[in-house]
């Protein structure tokens, strides 16, 4: 099935998934689609299904916190930050639970992570103001980019460049094979003060850069020459979350999700917004990603569910139940 407008306009929740008790901080999906990784500030780590669509194990980082998990080209292996103790990146075997290797460095909270879609190579981006460039095979930093600035980062969908955004203001693009000469482009932004950039990503064409903010706007760039395509708006973000903004997998559609549990879709060609979908929310919508094979995608939310259990002589004790949802197409 072709993703269109009014395909867009069917999607509609199926399934709905409360297996944590705290903030869900990042999902990812497997390159073959078939599973999706959670990572949640309760220390838990959630694989599910996504054919059969139920959790199928849960992890846990206690120790170290778990933030940014994202998958390697292994399905079985995963990197992800941590927010405890210290900042370290750490190389996790889904299958027997053990860490593979530690990559230390980053001095303060990282805040951006992207796996070359080619190889073992690896991006980070910190508070620290630094980007560090890994490979899975080695502890050691591969390189590293001293910053003016916050960064976000992100490699391109062939692997060979990553582009940086600095200050909220730039884009740098670096040839990953001569990144220490450099970028070899820089696009300048129109700054704007009433927010920051929280995320960039490259469409699966490699033809465009979709920068997200923490404000109530999202840009889509040129990937070639830097000029803003369109700026998106018109969805709710009053209290400055940060909100991940998305590509469907062919590149035409942009997605983000809202602070009132609603998902904000438009067309990347025409600029206009073709659906507002009710993700069955009732907080903001912090992760939004489509399945890379199958016509799915997934929100989660860190709004925390109040549900009173009634216990005798007692009042009312609160639980919290982030939610993740799956939201699939139904056919015309």
């Amino acid at each position: 099935m072709k993703l269109t407008d009014n395909v867009l306009r069917s999607f509609r929740v199926a399934k709905v998934f409360r297996e944590n008790s705290d903030k869900i901080n990042c999902f990812d999906f497997s390159p073959n689609g078939e599973t999706v990784i959670s990572s949640s500030d309760d220390d838990s780590i959630v694989l599910y299904d996504c054919q059969e669509g139920k959790p199928k194990r849960t992890l846990y980082s206690k120790k170290y916190g778990v933030d940014l998990i994202r998958y390697t080209h292994a399905a079985n292996t995963v990197v992800y930050s941590s927010n405890k103790i210290d900042d370290t990146i750490r190389y996790l075997s889904l299958h027997d639970n053990k860490y593979i290797r530690y990559f230390p460095g980053h001095t303060k909270r990282v805040v951006a992570l992207s796996m070359s879609p080619v190889d073992d190579t690896f991006i980070s981006g910190s508070l620290d103001k630094t980007i560090r460039l890994w490979d899975l095979r080695s502890p050691n930093c591969q390189g590293l980019m001293h910053l003016q600035g916050k960064p976000v980062c992100s490699f391109d969908p062939e692997g060979l460049i990553f582009a940086a955004g600095v200050n909220s203001e730039m884009v740098k693009l670096y040839d990953l094979r001569s990144f220490d000469k450099g970028p070899f482009a820089t696009f300048k932004m129109q700054y704007d003060r009433t927010c920051e950039w929280t995320g960039l990503k490259f469409s699966n064409d490699g033809k465009l850069i979709l920068i997200s903010t923490n404000g109530g706007f999202i840009r889509l760039i040129d990937a070639f020459k830097g000029a803003v395509l369109h700026t998106f708006g018109g969805y709710n973000n009053s209290k400055a979350v940060t909100l991940e903004a998305s590509f469907t997998p062919d590149s035409q559609f942009i997605m983000i999700g809202s602070e009132d549990g609603k998902i904000h879709v438009w067309n990347g060609e025409s600029g206009m917004k073709v659906a507002v979908l009710d993700g069955k929310h009732t907080g903001p919508i912090t992760c939004l990603q489509f399945n890379p094979k199958f016509m799915t995608f997934a929100s989660a939310c860190s709004n925390m569910f109040w549900n009173c259990l009634h216990l005798p002589d007692c009042v009312p004790v609160p639980a919290y139940f982030p939610c993740l949802t799956f939201i699939y197409s139904i056919p015309l």
